[in-house]
């Protein structure tokens, strides 16, 4: 095989491995890029091209997060990963556990490690990678690369939630819940959230957003029952949409343009978690990005005529 059949070929796991370690779209295509050119311009051919392209991804990964880390602590509210529409990476005989690892709440409990933590436990737990090839992809130790590991497993095991939900009962309870959502039903919606249900929002101060943390069946219940079915009224709609292998849904405005996607915690039976991505850096590669502030003055401006 060329070099470029070889990337071609690794390529949906070369992503796979920086989306997970940076929770980035497009700093994972960028990382995937940047290790391309550096695989097209080795002297030498590598022995093994996936050990080399997934330590260079890896390793690129690593300096990316370092650098992002640092504008995460200044951003702006809560920061959310940006939205996946598909893992590229398909394993049937590991499909659950690679879906599991991509969802907002799995990408939110990596935010918690170090990225050197997060890479070591993203090659080992989520690809299996044995111990040498994830030592060699990130410099360190056999036994170094074990205890990171280890520390990595308390850190994610700390946050799981204790039961999960099938996929089915995920999608139907999504169904029900964008029914609801649609008709603004505060009373459906409140028999689908759970007690202590949290909604939250990531405009990142480049979009309007929650001021706060809503929480609180009723309170979640009554915000987006007042909002939906003012948005109808605009013409905007609301579309079913998994999202990073969980459910959810892309709003966008009368022109199509995407206004914000929204992701659900499923769990027990009940919608643990709504969580609204709004920031328009992280909606453009799901299509052209609505202009959030102009809708925000439409819909005030229809409160006020039904004031």
């Amino acid at each position: 095989m060329t070099r470029v059949e070889d990337f071609e070929e690794l390529r949906p796991l070369l992503f796979s491995i920086a989306y997970r370690i940076l929770g980035s779209v497009s700093e994972a295509e960028d990382a995937v890029q940047e290790t391309w050119l550096r695989f097209d311009a080795a002297e030498a051919q590598p022995v093994s091209a996936k050990a080399y392209l997934s330590a260079a991804v890896t390793r690129i990964s690593i300096d990316v997060l370092r650098s992002a880390r640092v504008r995460r602590e200044a951003y702006v509210g809560p920061w959310f990963p940006e939205p996946l529409l598909s893992d590229p990476y398909q394993d049937p005989a590991r499909a659950a556990e690679l879906a599991d690892s991509v969802s907002m709440a799995a990408l939110l409990l990596l935010e918690r490690l170090s990225p050197l933590e997060r890479a070591v436990f993203v090659l080992r737990e989520v690809f299996a990678f044995g111990f040498d090839d994830v030592a060699a992809a990130v410099g360190r130790s056999e036994a170094a690369c074990r205890q990171l590991v280890v520390r990595a497993r308390r850190h994610m095991a700390d946050g799981r939630p204790r039961f999960a939900a099938d996929r089915r009962e995920r999608q139907e309870l999504a169904t029900r819940f964008f029914d609801a959502l649609t008709d603004g039903d505060v009373d459906a919606l409140c028999s689908l959230l759970s007690a202590d249900v949290q909604l939250v929002g990531d405009g990142g101060g480049k979009a309007p957003q929650l001021a706060n943390v809503v929480a609180g069946a009723d309170n979640v219940a009554r915000v987006l029952a007042a909002f939906f079915p003012l948005l109808r009224r605009i013409d905007a709609t609301c579309a079913p949409q998994e999202f990073n292998g969980q459910p959810g849904a892309v709003v966008r405005d009368r022109d199509g343009r995407v206004l914000h996607a929204m992701t659900l915690d499923v769990l027990d039976g009940r919608v643990q978690a709504v969580r609204v991505v709004i920031n328009p850096d992280k909606l453009g590669h799901l299509g052209p990005v609505a202009d959030a502030w102009a809708v925000t003055r439409e819909l005030k401006a229809l409160r006020r005529q039904r004031a």
